[in-house]
Order: C-alpha cells, then sequence, then structure tokens
C-alpha cells in the first residue's frame, strides 16, 4: 500500500510519519503531483495559522491537487479545518469541501487555547472510531474549531460542543492529534489505513 504524507510546509509531518511507521507502513513524504494522486492513502498534517496554510499551499500548488483526489484523505488538526470553506482565522477561504465556517471557539470560562486531553463521541458505528471505546480521550492543541454540521461524525465539548472529526465523501478530518493520542490514536489511523 502507497501511504503519502502531503508536505504542506506548515505541518509536523515526522509526528504523524513516525505514527504511521509504528503501524508496519512505509510513508513517504511529498508533494510531487505524480505521487500523490497514485497514493491509496493521502494525509494532509497542519499545524499554525490557517491564513498561512492556505498561502503555503497555493506555493506549492496543492489546493487543486487535493481537492482532486480520489483516494481516502485525512486532515489532521489544522488539516481538517482547511477542509471547510472559510476559516476566520485570517479571514481566509479554504479548501471548501465541507460546506462550513471555522470560527474561533468561544470564551466560556476555560482556558484558551484548547490544549490537552478531552473525550471524543462518535456517531455509533463509523467506521474511522471502530474498536475505540465510546468516550475515549484524544489530544488536542487548537484555538479555532468547525461547528456541528452534517459532516460531524465525532463530537467534543469544551465550553460546547464542536465537530472532532468530519467524513465527506472521501475526505475525512480528525480535529485532535491521532499521532499524540496513545493507543486510541493509534487505533484510529489503523481504522484509516484499513479502510
Amino acid at each position: 500500500m502507497k501511504i503519502v504524507i502531503l508536505d504542506t510546509g506548515c505541518a509536523n509531518l515526522s509526528s504523524v510519519k513516525y505514527a504511521v511507521q509504528r503501524l508496519g507502513y512505509d510513508p513517504i513524504i511529498s508533494l510531487d503531483p505524480d505521487i500523490v494522486l497514485s497514493s491509496d492513502k493521502l494525509f494532509l498534517p497542519g499545524v499554525g495559522s490557517a491564513s498561512s496554510a492556505m498561502e503555503k499551499l497555493k506555493e506549492r500548488h496543492l489546493i487543486e491537487l487535493i481537492k482532486v483526489c480520489t483516494q481516502p484523505v485525512l486532515g489532521i488538526c489544522l488539516g481538517m479545518q482547511l477542509l471547510a470553506d472559510y476559516s476566520t482565522e485570517g479571514n481566509v477561504n479554504t479548501l471548501g469541501i465541507i460546506h462550513e465556517k471555522v470560527r474561533e471557539i468561544p470564551d466560556c470560562g476555560l482556558p484558551l487555547p484548547h490544549m490537552g486531553w478531552n473525550q471524543v463521541s462518535p456517531k455509533a458505528g463509523h467506521h474511522l472510531f471502530r474498536d475505540i471505546p465510546d468516550d475515549a480521550y484524544f489530544y488536542f492543541v487548537h484555538g479555532y474549531a468547525m461547528p456541528l454540521c452534517s459532516a460531524t461524525i465525532a463530537e467534543t465539548n469544551y465550553g460546547e460542543s464542536f465537530t472532532a472529526a468530519v467524513q465527506k465523501e472521501n475526505f475525512y478530518g480528525v480535529q485532535f492529534h491521532p499521532e499524540r493520542s496513545g493507543l486510541a490514536g493509534a487505533k484510529l489511523l489503523k481504522n484509516f489505513l484499513e479502510m
């Protein structure tokens, strides 16, 4: 199986690569269109701000490439947020795959940004969360979030509920960092790779 981690220029590529390697796979980090399009699974990791990430995707000619992918794609953290139409972080248009806006997490009296372990409640029976206990804990680091929407497959509450995972067709996204989330995160990555 050919697994590619998209070289976005703004991401924690090595930690995702090591997490996938620990599962017995040999991922490639690339932005070459032929390699990306011929992959069986594609990871879209991201850290930083939406505006700088979209600028880097544009510079690297990756925006249209991502949109034409037909294989399963997993956006991680900011990578999930980029699947939306728009982010108020820098007021930037994003990839437009999921028709929702990403907004700043409201101040509900909890520390911001949202950092640390939190429970994730998946929709019953979704294969991305197969054999992961309901309300398992995953590791989050973010100040912006996607509201609950028709593409939501899991949610988390931090003062109010927000989308923890999404799916639209072949595009999946998780707001948390599975590569930093222990056994539950490893199982989620394995479930994605075994789709």
